[in-house]
């Protein structure tokens, strides 16, 4: 085998054990294939037998120094053959601790599976944002600090469960909620001509995030003319009162149509001070030259269904809306922004 002999291919090499051992691992298990003409990804057709999982890792974890072993518990049936590997060939004993893998509900964490989303380009790679790659994750916006909290809290337990995204996701909300400054960007714009509004725009200074006076300000443009969500201009009526977010509170005067789209003209009212039951609006300084063209994604589960089957085959769950795109108008002090940062 270990020659490449043709008459060897094929052969394995058994442990003579016990064919009637009531633990089904020590019942002649193989410690060696045969792997003539197929190249190994690294050293290629250099070695023409290899050894099983089973043979290599108690040894290997022995040699090295592995004072306990961590396994997850689809191994568990297997340590008695590590036990007895170890036993045989006098090798320092090895603790082996087990856990159980984590799932995560509508979620493939198979790389053959995977790969079948990549190489049909269905995905973005490997870092697709919803692939559970740590490279996807950390794209969507996940932290080594909420990963490493997850994993703590969770524990080694030896229990199966099927975890949500929504807790993981709430330790990262945890961790860049108080240091990701604030963005304003409008999807679907609807103009509001403020009828007392500044004839000349201006620019104050405010806090990039109200609660973290540590992360600076940026400029914010006050204009005659400014810009909301569709979304929050519809349910808006004639002589309704409406906050400005970071502005004040405005009295809308008319609701018109232009060329097919929705209009409105208010009238700011910034000595009211009364908040209460008021719409509160977000909305950007219509001053084109200064605003930013964005696309805001939105992802879901890349599968449909919660748990997966062994006999499930991913094209037949794949979820092919997982993924929505909104173009977006964004304020100008966006253009700083660097790719990875959290806002």
């Amino acid at each position: 085998m270990l020659k490449g002999d043709k008459k060897a291919e094929g052969y394995c090499i058994r442990a003579k054990m016990d064919m009637t051992n009531p633990v089904k691992c020590l019942r002649d298990p193989v410690f060696f294939r045969s792997k003539i003409g197929v190249p190994h990804h690294r050293t290629g057709e250099k070695y023409k037998a290899y050894p099983t999982y089973d043979f290599a890792c108690p040894i290997v974890d022995s040699v090295e120094g592995v004072t306990h072993a961590m396994r997850s518990m689809e191994y568990h049936d297997r340590n008695a053959l590590y036990d007895w590997v170890l036993a045989k060939l006098n090798l320092r004993k090895v603790t082996i601790s087990d856990y159980s893998r984590l799932s995560m509900v509508s979620t493939v964490l198979s790389k053959r599976a995977l790969r079948h989303f990549v190489e049909t380009g269905f995905a973005d790679g490997w870092s697709d944002p919803r692939f559970p790659t740590i490279q996807g994750i950390m794209r969507r916006g996940m932290t080594v600090e909420a990963m490493k909290q997850f994993m703590l809290d969770q524990g080694p337990s030896r229990s199966n469960n099927l975890m949500e995204w929504e807790k993981i996701w709430a330790y990262n909300k945890q961790v860049i909620d108080i240091k990701s400054p604030r963005y304003r960007s409008i999807a679907d714009p609807v103009k509001i001509e403020l009828l007392n509004g500044p004839e000349e725009p201006y620019f104050q200074s405010v806090p990039l995030h109200d609660k973290n006076e540590s992360l600076g300000t940026k400029p914010m443009a006050f204009s005659k003319t400014i810009l909301i969500e569709k979304d929050d201009a519809v349910p808006i009526v004639k002589d309704e009162k409406i906050t400005l977010m970071k502005w004040g509170n405005a009295i809308v005067k008319e609701i018109l149509e232009e060329d097919g789209k929705m209009v409105m003209k208010a009238e700011l009212l910034l000595e009211d001070q009364s908040f209460k039951g008021t719409k509160k609006v977000t909305w950007i300084a219509d001053i084109p030259e200064l605003l930013v063209e964005c696309v805001l994604m939105e992802y879901d589960h890349l599968i449909t269904k919660k748990k997966i089957e062994d006999d499930d085959k991913v094209e037949d769950l794949t979820n092919h809306n997982s993924r929505l795109s909104t173009a977006a108008i964004g304020e100008g002090t966006m253009r700083n922004l660097k790719v990875g940062e959290h806002i």
